[in-house]
């Protein structure tokens, strides 16, 4: 299925043509990409932990996936600042999709972006726990991809399911009611326990 057509131009990041190509990432590159990441990531856990430990581990890392979610967005996405080129760097991984949020090719965080940041981070958790690391690694990557994918779908999709429609609803209120609230994506509870959640439909 191609990506939906976004309502309004695209905005242009990079004056480079090979830069701008690598901001964009269509769902369909998207789910082909994860779909191989994740079973490599377990494959190159396998053998480090008995299936309970690994099980856990997973757990582990899915649940730091959410407040990493929640801090990234509420701290850094969000930061105000006067430094240019923090200014600039705000914008460019999150300030340009609230003037342009329902870009298709936008809604998703770039390969380059997410490998990265995903093997800076296996690197620390492999120094904390071991090789078994790699498995708090497959918890936190694939609470990424689940992250990404109910982000791309408030955009996107109508998500008429009672978990859905709350979910596309919490997230919308943060793009067209109160930018400094709602600022969890896949789980939202956080709002409620930091305080961010928006109550009211207007400001």
């Amino acid at each position: 299925m191609p990506p939906p057509v976004s309502s309004s131009p695209r905005i242009r990041l990079f004056k480079s043509e090979r830069l701008e190509k690598l901001t964009l990432m269509s769902p369909r590159m998207f789910a082909l990409s994860w779909a191989v990441i994740l079973p490599l990531i377990a494959f190159a856990g396998w053998g480090a932990a008995q299936f309970h430990h690994a099980l856990g581990l997973v757990t582990v890392g899915l649940l730091g996936w959410t407040l990493f979610e929640y801090s990234m967005h509420r701290y850094l996405f969000h930061l105000e600042t006067d430094v240019p080129v923090l200014r600039w760097l705000v914008y460019l991984i999150h300030g340009n999709h609230h003037l342009s949020p329902n870009d298709p090719m936008r809604g998703l965080m770039p390969l380059p972006v997410s490998i990265s940041v995903g093997a800076l981070i296996w690197v620390g958790l492999v120094a904390v726990f071991g090789p078994a690391g790699t498995w708090v690694l497959l918890g936190f990557m694939t609470g990424y991809v689940i992250y990404d994918a109910v982000h791309y779908a408030c955009h996107h999709f109508p998500m008429r399911s009672r978990i859905g429609a709350a979910l596309k609803r919490h997230h919308m209120r943060h793009h067209y009611v109160d930018e400094g609230g709602n600022f969890a994506i896949s789980a939202i509870f956080w709002d409620r326990v930091f305080g961010s959640r928006i109550t009211s439909l207007r400001k």
